[in-house]
């Protein structure tokens, strides 16, 4: 007789591996590291092989290992998506959606947009995780994705749901009396900036500009880095550098004269922000109503 495997100790190994680490996929599951550890060690003995290599500052799936990894994923994604495709024979829409976005991108667009969803629908739960970098949304199991543009990966889907944004360079009026206004880009060179350093590549974000066609592309200095535009926000207010962040995020600054814009002429504008999610035949009834919710319309843009 053969006997079937605990499919909570199989789940429990999937979820160490894809967070490479027991901490982590312990707090994940809910469960004690201990226990986590010793689930994963009654299966590898009931399979007879080692299934993990175990270091002080990582987890890695043995040859076996990432065999099992690959034959149960799929697997268990399959699951997880048909169970909340179930939820299509509720009356009421239900389950939870899953967005990596930046924290800009929460701000203005899908916290405004998306409370009032969920008020009229209390059964769909939001979960926003705040990034600014480029995320597999498909590997870290997000149900979709915010970026700029709407060019995506092969097989993604791209909904337009905000504006273009103009991007400022600003500073206090203290600061610019006294180190002067820049008069072009490559003045600024000249000034201490706060960098942005890119969470996708790591590296510090070249400044971008154009005018007449002419792109131009300026490595800043200063003291300060951040890789949350928020913290920009707080640094320039405080009159530390001259920082380039999308306008916005100091609106009110500017008007109340808090802040002031140079070199708009130079200044780009971004394509407005898109929500992608995989090209699916069947979306949850809750991703459906979130994507119909932040889609802009026409006569919104």
């Amino acid at each position: 007789m053969i006997t079937k495997e605990n499919y909570n100790d199989l789940y429990a190994f999937l979820m160490v591996t894809r967070e490479g680490s027991f901490t982590k996929a312990a707090g994940k599951l809910g469960v004690s590291q201990s226990a986590l550890s010793h689930a994963i060690r009654g299966l590898e003995e009931r399979l007879g092989m080692l299934l993990l290599t175990r270091t002080t500052r990582s987890v890695s799936p043995t040859e076996a290992g990432e065999r099992l990894r690959q034959t149960i994923s799929a697997s268990f994604d399959h699951i997880d998506n048909e169970l909340s495709l179930l939820s299509k024979l509720r009356d009421t829409p239900a389950g939870t959606v899953r967005i990596n976005a930046s924290s800009h991108a929460i701000r203005q667009i899908l916290l405004p947009k998306l409370q009032q969803l969920t008020q009229r629908y209390p059964d769909i739960n939001i979960e926003l995780t705040a990034n600014s970098g480029m995320v597999d949304i498909v590997a870290e199991r997000f149900d979709a994705g915010v970026r700029f543009g709407s060019r995506v990966a092969e097989g993604m889907i791209a909904v337009r749901i905000g504006n273009d944004v103009k991007m400022a360079v600003v500073a206090t009026p203290d600061y610019f009396a006294k180190h002067g206004l820049p008069q072009s880009p490559q003045e600024l060179t000249q000034h201490a900036c706060i960098g942005f350093r890119l969470t996708t590549h790591g590296g510090i974000y070249a400044w971008e500009f154009e005018k007449d066609g002419l792109e131009i592309k300026i490595k800043i200095n200063g003291q300060w880095v951040f890789n949350e535009s928020y913290h920009s926000v707080d640094a320039v207010r405080l009159g530390l550098a001259i920082a380039y962040i999308p306008e916005d995020m100091v609106e009110d600054d500017l008007r109340r004269g808090d802040l002031i814009k140079v070199l708009d002429e130079y200044s780009i504008q971004f394509s407005g922000y898109h929500l992608y999610y995989p090209h699916r035949r069947q979306q949850s009834p809750a991703l459906r109503l979130v994507i119909d919710t932040l889609r802009l319309t026409d006569s919104a843009m």
